[in-house]
């Protein structure tokens, strides 16, 4: 009998799809370096910081309950290849700012919008695309695997983009905007596309759209695992604030901002390699409640450093939570979700990831505007260990969980 780890190799559509998010993830972080330079040198204020994930943060929950129907009733395939293709574009666009030196800042909120747009139907569209490209009995294999190329694109992206932005900034730019073009066209020779091959498109309604929200209030499990990633994240997220740190804190450059990007990665691959091999089986409340207690851990040790070193070892622990709490809210998520809803319901989770990561990063932008950069890190840091406590009260099932469930039909 094949073992799982030697059957991921045979399933070509799982490996142009690991390229191709592999190569996007890449590019997004090596930009994510480059914009927040870019905007924190032209204002010198934290504030706009945290505008650059609201930009993103506003298209991407309204459109995105729309976006999970599309998942489901349309080619999956394709939904995720035209949001490439319009990354790509937006590439393109920053790239075009950078060169006629631009100093609106506005004009870069813009293109923030547009790939907050993009992100809306991409991320249920490839959480549903997933499950669709592997064995039901490989699929938690396969997502370590998936996490652990993902990261280690976040590890080699910030570190990168620093890199390339000594050059300047139309350097990473037209960088992103060619491995975004890549990543298009692999994705485009997908031959399976998901749930629109077993059903045709239909009309949008309100029962339709809300149809998500009701499957993930009825299972507390998976209610529990996404709103504490939610919580947890919105409050200890620090990394719209790496720029301050780098600049003024810990008086680095670029490449020292690249570095501090690139930590948390670290860690989070370390423990995706780890999961990937021996995937948990058991505890599965315990291993969440500690990962999410490590990173509010790390977060406060992070926020009280003036060490370049020591940031990014805090970063590392950060990481390594962080990632043992997404790999088990994604298994959560998508072995709890029958097929023909899994876009809807993946949408639901990426309201929550989305509010985490780009309301979390306005958050932490008013945060250090108002009581200083050092103090607002360490005050979410501890919001995120409140969080978790407060959650294990609120969630009896999911502290108490001890396997996975098996994949529904």
């Amino acid at each position: 009998m094949t073992a799982p780890h030697l059957a991921l190799s045979g399933e070509h559509d799982f490996i142009r799809y690991l390229v191709a998010r592999c190569l996007s993830t890449l590019a997004v972080q090596m930009q994510t370096v480059a914009v927040g330079w870019q905007v924190y040198a032209m204002t010198r204020d934290p504030l706009h910081l945290g505008l650059i994930g609201l930009s993103q943060f506003l298209p991407f929950v309204v459109l995105i309950l729309p976006a999970g129907h599309v998942a489901d009733f349309n080619d999956r395939r394709r939904i995720l290849t035209g949001c490439y293709l319009l990354n790509m574009v937006s590439a393109l666009c920053l790239l075009l700012l950078s060169l006629r030196s631009a100093g609106n800042v506005n004009l870069i909120f813009a293109v923030m919008t547009l790939l907050g747009i993009t992100r809306a139907f991409a991320m249920p569209a490839s959480q549903a695309l997933l499950p669709n490209l592997v064995k039901p009995e490989i699929y938690p294999r396969a997502l370590a695997v998936n996490q652990s190329v993902f990261q280690v694109s976040t590890i080699v992206g910030p570190t990168l983009g620093g890199l390339l932005y000594l050059a300047g900034a139309p350097v990473v730019f037209g960088t992103v905007a060619g491995l975004l073009c890549i990543s298009t066209l692999l994705l485009s020779r997908l031959r399976t596309g998901g749930r629109a091959e077993r059903s045709g498109a239909r009309g949008v309604t309100l029962q339709s759209l809300l149809s998500g929200l009701r499957f993930v209030k009825s299972k507390p499990v998976v209610l529990g695992a996404i709103s504490l990633d939610l919580f947890a994240v919105l409050f200890g997220g620090a990394t719209a604030l790496l720029p301050v740190y780098a600049q003024d804190i810990l008086h680095t450059n670029s490449v020292g901002l690249g570095l501090l990007r690139t930590a948390p990665a670290i860690g989070a691959m370390i423990c995706a390699l780890m999961l990937a091999t021996r995937p948990l089986t058991r505890h599965v409340g315990r291993w969440l409640f500690g990962g999410v207690g490590a990173f509010g851990v790390a977060t406060i040790v992070f926020g009280l450093s003036t060490s370049l070193a020591l940031s990014c070892v805090a970063l590392i622990v950060l990481g390594a939570g962080d990632m043992v709490s997404v790999y088990l809210r994604h298994l959560l998520v998508q072995l709890e979700t029958p097929d023909e809803i899994r876009g809807r319901v993946s949408a639901v989770n990426a309201v929550f990831v989305g509010a985490s990561n780009e309301l979390g990063e306005f958050e932490s932008g008013i945060t250090a505007a108002w009581f200083g950069t050092v103090r607002a890190v360490v005050i979410g840091g501890i919001a995120t260990l409140t969080v978790a406590a407060l959650w294990m009260r609120l969630f009896p099932q999911l502290r108490h969980m001890d396997e996975l469930p098996r994949p529904a039909k």
